[in-house]
């Protein structure tokens, strides 16, 4: 590790301070913004809040789970809720007790989960008066973890030494060339191609810190289970963490898989290890085998574990970050302390991080991954295994320099029916790995109901030529859509299991996950409406990973009259363009091909 060349020690230190000043201020400014919203909202009548998405009315206790959670249920869900979301479980007034901040962990639309943040809740209130319930947005204010880890950060010499000049790009990292070595013919011996065996090369031999980039389908999980197994096998104490919980399990489940004799462990509420397969979830880390080892073991959660009972004062040598392109700058130092390297995976042509007080250069908005690529010390996996040939192109033409490219055995690959498509021929056709549906509606918002009807004849359609349901996602760029779809496709496909395993979601909860086949629902048609959400709408890293989900088949299904968005922005202009370049570049198809 060595100094960039700088100005004196004494200036060196105020910038560093200024730094932690500028970071403690957006970490402020974010969580009063979400004060603010969350305010807003509770103040409108519950009518109102019904109305909006905003709350679900009705709501009767229908038992206590023996995990902890509240199944309830109601006769409506108009909300735009999502799984994961905070949530106020009320009697009217979120402002007033009764009142419990939960998480909705489940949502069947008419049947609901939701688990108390606290871990000790009383909840004989709801075993009196089962009836006559409400859930509203709610707010969990956890920007002391942040401020208090970003005033060790200011005062603790791994901060000072490490830390913050790593952020404020005074310092660079060096690399062993024997490490080096040897972690490329390890990696080599494991199967990976040449990038991924480079990648975890040069993230094995580094003394601060590397950086992963791994486009979709490229392999990065692959290369952090092998490069988390290999510091365990030599005795360091390994950390993987990422913003959620999936992230962590799909990485814990990765290298299970790999490696099942390395020690490792999830630690975290048992209620957020649903998907682990082979590791075992404790709550807190001393109740571990790894609190009675002194070296040689993998730990998984999350950056604000590190601040509670469940992992403060647990030391790591290598941090790892997943999905790192979603961690902004004070979330990376309360992971970050931790440890004293620090190995990256993520994307930053991916879903950047979501913050409630966004302004443009605004640190607080910027991800750790975002910030430190393109210094020098990143790798960059371009072989994808994911899509095809066509679904490749165009990601990789717009977003990767045309480096991006599939594997000889994914380039021709080509959906396979069991039984040929007697309907939607056109749409479905494997001959087009990617179509684009022109409904040509006018005048939609954020939901479509004749939108919704399509895509759910296309979920038939495929089941009917005996694709497993399991391959199946739908992307919407609102919640509304999405509750809009699975109404239609609960009485469409009345078997509860079958409609679990086809995923109806957002960008942002598909991320990470691919399937066979997926559908893109664009729902809005209203080019004002548009224009007014670009932004959010247009947002090239939200189109990218919305694209990159299918291995062989996409179909977006829309109407080109939101091409018509004249936001006055020009980086919107150019993504209105963006968008309009994506569908060009698909097989073009109307309601004519599928009457």
């Amino acid at each position: 590790m060595i100094d960039a060349p700088g100005t004196s020690q004494e200036s060196e230190q105020a910038e560093l301070g200024r730094l932690v000043q500028r970071l403690r201020r957006a970490v402020m400014e974010d969580a009063a913004a979400e004060l603010r919203h969350v305010t807003a909202i509770w103040a409108k009548p519950q009518a109102e809040r019904v109305a909006d998405g905003q709350a679900i009315e009705g709501l009767r206790v229908a038992g206590l789970a023996p995990s902890g959670g509240i199944q309830l249920a109601c006769d409506r869900n108009q909300s735009r809720f999502r799984e994961g979301d905070i949530l106020c479980l009320n009697r009217g007034s979120p402002s007033f007790q009764p009142n419990l901040t939960v998480t909705l962990e489940q949502d069947d639309e008419t049947e609901l989960l939701v688990l108390p943040v606290e871990e000790k809740a009383d909840l004989d209130v709801l075993r009196d008066t089962p009836d006559g319930w409400i859930l509203d947005e709610g707010y969990l204010d956890t920007s002391h973890y942040v401020l208090d880890a970003l005033a060790e950060a200011g005062d603790s010499l791994v901060g000072i030494q490490r830390i913050l000049p790593l952020l404020s790009r005074r310092l660079r990292p060096r690399a062993s060339g024997e490490l080096y070595a040897r972690g490329f013919a390890a990696a080599e011996d494991a199967g990976l191609n040449e990038e991924q065996a480079e990648a975890l090369a040069q993230a094995y031999a580094t003394d601060l810190i590397w950086l992963v980039q791994g486009p979709p389908g490229t392999g990065k999980t692959l290369v952090l289970a092998h490069l988390a197994r290999m510091l365990a096998e030599d005795g360091e104490r390994v950390l993987i963490t990422a913003l959620t919980h999936r992230a962590i399990n799909n990485a814990l489940n990765k290298l299970a898989r790999i490696a099942p004799q390395t020690p490792l462990a999830k630690i975290g509420q048992v209620q957020r290890a649903d998907g682990l397969f082979e590791v075992d979830n404790y709550a807190y880390f001393n109740a571990a085998p790894m609190a009675e080892m002194e070296k040689g073991y993998v730990i998984g959660g999350t950056p604000f574990a590190t601040r509670t009972k469940r992992l403060a004062g647990v030391e790591f040598d290598t941090i790892i970050f997943d999905e790192a392109s979603q961690v902004t700058l004070p979330l990376a130092v309360m992971g970050m302390l931790a440890g004293k390297r620090y190995i990256l995976f993520g994307d930053q042509m991916q879903l950047p991080p979501v913050v409630s007080h966004r302004k443009r250069g605004v640190t607080f908005g910027e991800s750790i991954f975002g910030t430190l690529a393109g210094l020098g010390f990143d790798s960059m996996l371009t072989e994808t295994y994911r899509l095809n040939a066509e679904l490749a192109e165009w990601p990789s033409r717009q977003f990767y320099d045309g480096r991006l490219t599939p594997v000889p055995q994914a380039a021709a690959r080509r959906l396979e029916y069991a039984s040929p498509p007697t309907r939607l021929q056109e749409v479905l056709d494997p001959a087009h790995p990617k179509v684009f549906l022109d409904l040509q509606h006018r005048n939609a918002t954020t939901r479509n109901h004749k939108e919704a009807g399509v895509v759910v004849d296309l979920i038939l359609a495929l089941l009917e030529c005996g694709l497993p349901p399991g391959e199946v996602g739908v992307v919407v760029p609102y919640r509304a859509q999405s509750r809009e779809i699975r109404a239609l496709l609960r009485v469409a496909l009345p078997d509860l299991e079958t409609r679990r395993w086809i995923v109806v979601d957002t960008v942002e909860r598909m991320q990470g996950q691919e399937r066979e086949v997926i559908i893109v629902s664009l729902t809005t048609s209203n080019p004002w409406f548009a224009a007014h959400l670009s932004e959010f709408f247009f947002q090239p890293e939200r189109l990218n990973v919305a694209i990159t989900r299918p291995r062989t088949k996409l179909i977006i299904v829309g109407s080109r009259h939101v091409l018509q968005a004249e936001p006055e922005d020009p980086e919107q202009q150019a993504a209105v363009a963006l968008f309009g370049d994506l569908l060009d570049s698909c097989a073009y198809r109307t309601l004519e091909h599928i009457a």
